[in-house]
């Protein structure tokens, strides 16, 4: 089960069979099927699934920018952490830092910018007020608690 929503979000996977390639390490491109697992279980942990979202017919993330560095290979039935942390907030986006650890070793990170369009115009449009106040919460909470 997810950690309560904070800051950094706390998601694990295991490496399957399905999620390696003909050298027995991560496929490069499973490493966004993570990531995107873990951004995610961020939002239904903050009460809003992807069904819910598409339900609303207002609104559907989408990344819109992406840059990943891999720093060590992750193999077969590793069980690795998602660290997952919202860098930035704005109207219409997000910026996350994702990180994929075993252990404390770190395998691979990225930098992710998500958009909210409106999947029926396909143009970028506000975060809806319920989402955006929530996580504008969530973060103000967290850096009070910090001080």
């Amino acid at each position: 089960m997810p950690n309560p929503v904070s800051k950094e979000f706390l998601w694990n996977a295991r490496v399957y069979f399905e999620d390696t390639d003909a050298g027995g390490v991560v496929y490069h491109a499973n490493y966004l099927k993570f990531f995107e697992r873990a951004r995610t279980e961020f939002l239904r942990a903050l009460g809003w699934s992807q069904r819910s979202l598409l339900e609303m017919k207002t609104c559907a993330f989408v990344v819109s920018d992406l840059s990943i560095q891999f720093k060590r290979p992750a193999k077969l039935d590793d069980e690795l952490q998602i660290r997952t942390t919202l860098k930035n907030l704005r109207r219409a986006s997000f910026i996350f830092d994702q990180r994929a650890y075993k252990g404390e070793s770190l395998m691979a990170a990225a930098q992710v910018q998500v958009v909210c369009i409106n999947p029926e115009k396909g143009a970028p449009t506000a975060i809806p007020s319920s989402i955006f106040d929530t996580i504008e919460n969530m973060l103000s909470v967290e850096m009070t608690a910090n001080k």
